[in-house]
């Protein structure tokens, strides 16, 4: 049986200790984490390493989650790639996660911050797997 290679999510929090426990949660689940600490260096290694996933804190200092979430977006539109699934992490909304038909505030997905890990993660894989597959038969 071959495994497909490991979907790379990118997380993007200035909160240390939630962005241990969330990464700590995508790759015990089996999933490629990348971490950083504000929008920049989020935007940065996400022109680097191009994650299928972002997630990132509406609250950061440097650059906020909504420039941020834009950045990421209008970046993969450019490039001609297919967008990755951006997810906006907020402790102002206290509802369950919602989708947006057309990006709200640069992600289509926005989730309240207080959301146990391992609902991330499900979360994430239940959007992974509503995504067309990339891969055209030949």
């Amino acid at each position: 049986m071959t495994t497909a290679p490991a979907t790379t999510v990118l997380l993007i929090d200035d909160d240390p200790f939630f962005l241990r426990v969330l990464a700590g949660t995508f790759r015990q689940n089996g999933y490629t984490v990348l971490t950083a600490h504000d929008g920049i260096e989020g935007i940065k290694l996400y022109l680097e390493k191009l994650p299928q996933v972002v997630i990132s804190d509406l609250i950061m200092p440097r650059l906020g989650g909504v420039s941020t979430c834009k950045e990421i977006r209008r970046l993969a539109l450019e490039r001609g790639g297919q967008e990755p699934i951006i997810i906006l992490l907020t402790s102002m909304i206290h509802e369950p996660p919602h989708q947006h038909d057309v990006p709200d505030m640069g992600a289509r997905y926005h989730i309240p911050k207080s959301s146990p890990a391992l609902d991330v993660v499900i979360l994430v894989e239940q959007l992974l797997s509503q995504q067309p597959s990339t891969t055209e038969p030949v």
